[in-house]
């Protein structure tokens, strides 16, 4: 298979292409699909490309807060696609979320290079101040009283990165607990610790900017 394949600059998302709806092979599964590339059709890789790239850009701009950084990580991930998509094992999990450690590993990788981030192993879970952050509650869901979308964008960036990808997979993404814990490589419980820590972190970095807001509130109502 040539590696020539242009990627298309623009993440628009899955579905976007309307020929691919009218092709038969759109109906097939990402395995499908990735079985047909792996036989050398092109085409299939073009599809899965199309399928899963804004995922995978999503995930890789919302843990570097970089667009060349997710532009970079995304045709990257597709170009390993290209070169050992034999190494992808169905019963360790789906395609989406192998390409999404693929992308966790290549961000990672590349935020050490450019010395934005600490090496992941840094930080330890005992080192997070444990909040009151319940299992069922999120700072994100409460993001349009306490905080505008950057400064969610820079609280999320601002975290460890191990609490940091979580946030972006189970808040962001939607990615289930069982898929995330492929991703990253680990246990399910580690996955929802890290993520109730994560929160306590995030309510911790939202609550100065929510009181200000509170307190700017009723200034307004004492000038009123």
């Amino acid at each position: 298979m040539r590696e020539s394949l242009q990627f298309s600059g623009t993440f628009s998302g899955p579905g976007a292409n309307t020929s691919d709806r009218m092709n038969p092979k759109s109906d097939l599964n990402d395995c499908d699909l990735l079985r047909s590339m792996l036989a050398g059709d092109e085409e299939a890789l073009a599809l899965l490309y199309r399928r899963r790239q804004a995922g995978v850009y999503r995930f890789a701009l919302q843990m570097s807060g970089s667009k060349p950084i997710a532009e970079d990580v995304t045709q990257e991930v597709f170009l390993f696609l290209m070169r050992q998509a034999h190494v992808f094992d169905p019963a360790r999990g789906a395609v989406g979320a192998f390409l999404l450690g693929v992308a966790r590993n290549l961000v990672l990788r590349r935020l050490r290079v450019e010395q934005l981030l600490a090496p992941l192993g840094d930080d330890t879970d005992e080192d997070v101040p444990m909040l009151q952050a319940t299992a069922d509650f999120c700072p994100l869901d409460d993001l349009t009283r306490a905080e505008t979308i950057e400064s969610v964008r820079k609280a999320v960036l601002s975290l460890p990165p191990k609490y940091r990808e979580v946030v972006v997979l189970c808040e962001l993404q939607d990615v289930s607990y069982v898929e995330t814990a492929e991703i990253l490589g680990c246990a399910i419980g580690t996955v929802r610790s890290r993520l109730h820590r994560a929160r306590a972190l995030l309510l911790e970095k939202l609550r100065p900017a929510a009181e200000a807001e509170e307190t700017g509130a009723a200034t307004v109502r004492c000038f009123a």
